[in-house]
């Protein structure tokens, strides 16, 4: 079954969304993100998608304090967090606040024994993010795009134990222009490691779309997550989560 994810994204404690993951092009939707996160609860989130964008630049965590009170506020939520994890002491932090998956994402790329050894202590707790431009991998808060390819790296990642992999084509990112399902279907058919897609949701269509793919694909696409159309208007949440548990 599709699992729906809204994305709070968070930059200076508000909660922003980026065009194709570009500072300057960012759009405030929200001062409270504790109540952006209740928000998308009461309209039937299971699962939150949380990124400290200034912990992306910064290469620590930033945002951990407002983390913690969503975590703290609704214990029921599985949350998964990226954005400036690059220790095993930042990864100890969150699980201990609260939180269920840690996304690693510039860490994984450059030191990528560092996702091993953190599967090994922290079993079924990691989550690789692979950003891509353009078939290749992009790190640092996308501002440097690596020689690697996504597929490579996807099934590098997927022999050490990670519970997922979140795949965002930037080009699509906050551009609603919908999802690059193509992409997306054929990471899904590379590995045995549950896909997360991201990237370009604009519409209810773009998750009908995902429903209706193959049964191999859809057991491989385990979630997509859903940021600026949500925050909109293109895309209602509830109606969104209906359709992606429809039989």
């Amino acid at each position: 079954m599709l699992e729906v994810i809204p994305a709070i994204d968070l930059k200076d404690g508000l909660v922003v969304n980026l065009k194709q993951g570009k500072f300057d092009q960012s759009t405030v939707y929200s001062e409270d993100p504790v109540e952006t996160a209740g928000r998308w609860v009461d309209q039937g989130a299971s699962r939150l998608h949380i990124v400290d964008l200034d912990g992306a630049l910064e290469g620590k965590n930033v945002s951990q304090s407002v983390v913690v009170e969503i975590a703290q506020r609704f214990p029921r939520l599985t949350l998964q967090v990226g954005g400036g994890i690059r220790s095993r002491e930042t990864i100890e932090a969150y699980l201990t606040a609260g939180v269920d998956y840690l996304v690693l994402g510039t860490k994984a790329v450059e030191m990528p024994e560092f996702v091993g050894e953190m599967c090994r202590a922290f079993p079924g707790k990691m989550i690789v993010g692979l950003d891509g431009l353009n078939g290749k991998v992009a790190i640092q808060g996308w501002k440097v795009v690596t020689d690697h390819n996504v597929t490579e790296l996807a099934r590098q990642f997927e022999q050490v134990g990670i519970a997922a992999i979140i795949y965002t084509d930037i080009n699509r990112d906050g551009m609603m222009g919908g999802i690059n399902l193509s992409a997306t279907l054929a990471l899904a058919e590379t590995v045995e490691v549950p896909i997360i897609a991201s990237g370009g949701i604009n519409s209810l269509a773009d998750i009908e779309a995902l429903v209706k793919l193959p049964a191999r694909a859809v057991g491989g696409i385990q979630g997509v997550i859903t940021g600026r159309a949500i925050y909109e208007g293109t895309m209602d949440l509830r109606a969104a989560i209906t359709l992606s548990q429809a039989p």
